[in-house]
């Protein structure tokens, strides 16, 4: 692999941050060269939070760019659509079947756009998880960015040990087997 590029997007709380720090810890363990971006936005108000993940033998920038977006994990179908424009020709598109409207539909501003991910599926390989109620189903509606790193690990290489090796170190002590949980859910699933 020269380099993989991951792009992170959702919504401020649903783990969007943690997410990627798990992806480039994993890849930085795997002995390539890591860089990691963040754009917070207003993520303390429901707002776009998205992060760039970028690993591989050499890498000189953190911010991936238009269309050259290998994998793109997104925890709510509106961010998917906002930003699937980053996706290579040949990317993965990973979305959590969530709806959060956005502050201008909450207003009555804007609606929320119709047949979102059919609209996706025209141009893009998606892969559809419903993060939200594997996480319910497991007792933490928290670790629905576990349940979809699980799925999206398999787009983005490295074994499921050390995927888990990693989630062990990152996240908070208390919620290790949840996250481990979840995880496996959504690599299995």
């Amino acid at each position: 692999m020269e380099k993989l590029n991951v792009m992170v997007v959702g919504v401020g709380g649903q783990g969007t941050l943690l997410t990627s720090r798990i992806i480039g810890k994993t890849a930085l363990n795997a002995g390539f060269d890591v860089k990691l971006s963040e754009v917070h936005g207003m993520a303390q108000r429901g707002g776009s939070v998205v992060t760039f993940v970028r690993f591989g033998k050499n890498v000189s920038k953190p911010v991936v760019e238009e269309g050259e977006a290998d994998v793109l994990i997104s925890f709510e179908r509106l961010e998917a659509l906002r930003y699937s424009h980053y996706l290579k020709k040949d990317g993965i598109l990973i979305v959590n079947d969530c709806r959060i409207d956005p502050m201008t539909v909450v207003i009555g501003a804007s609606q929320y756009p119709e047949n979102i991910l059919e609209q996706l599926k025209k141009d893009h390989k998606v892969y559809v998880i419903d993060g939200g109620a594997i996480a319910k189903e497991l007792g933490n509606s928290k670790v629905l960015n576990s349940v979809v790193l699980g799925l999206s690990a398999k787009h983005i290489g490295f074994s499921k040990e050390e995927w888990i090796s990693v989630i062990e170190k990152t996240v908070p002590q208390k919620t290790i087997d949840i996250n481990k949980q979840a995880f496996l859910k959504g690599y299995e699933g």
